[in-house]
């Protein structure tokens, strides 16, 4: 059984810094694509970045130049470090991992507050 472990979450004041990291369980043939969502409280769940096996990149308009997505493929991590975080960043942070099928970790709470 496939799991996505997440780590890194936590209380942080605004214009902090935290760095999420996931770790897939066990081998997935042919990942296509890392990524992580986040869904705040009376929110939808949405995209904060991704990156795809050849590398590419693509990022919440919100979190741009903040936040900065890496993925190791062979090693099958991937990470968000997060810099300036600011108060609308308060969310439940999920990793998903995209091959036939999309895989999700169980989520890592994120507040950021004074």
């Amino acid at each position: 059984q496939v799991q996505l472990v997440e780590s890194g979450g936590g209380l942080v004041q605004p214009g902090g810094s935290l760095r999420l990291s996931c770790v897939v369980s066990r081998s997935i043939f042919r990942i296509n694509s890392m990524g992580w969502y986040r869904q705040a409280p009376g929110k939808e769940r949405e995209l904060v970045a991704s990156i795809s096996n050849s590398g590419t990149t693509n990022y919440a308009d919100s979190v741009k130049g903040r936040f900065t997505i890496s993925g190791d493929f062979a090693k099958n991590t991937v990470s968000l470090q997060m810099n300036s975080l600011e108060l609308e960043d308060t969310a439940t942070y999920y990793c998903n991992v995209l091959t036939i099928k999309y895989y999700w970790g169980q989520g890592t709470q994120v507040t950021v507050s004074s």
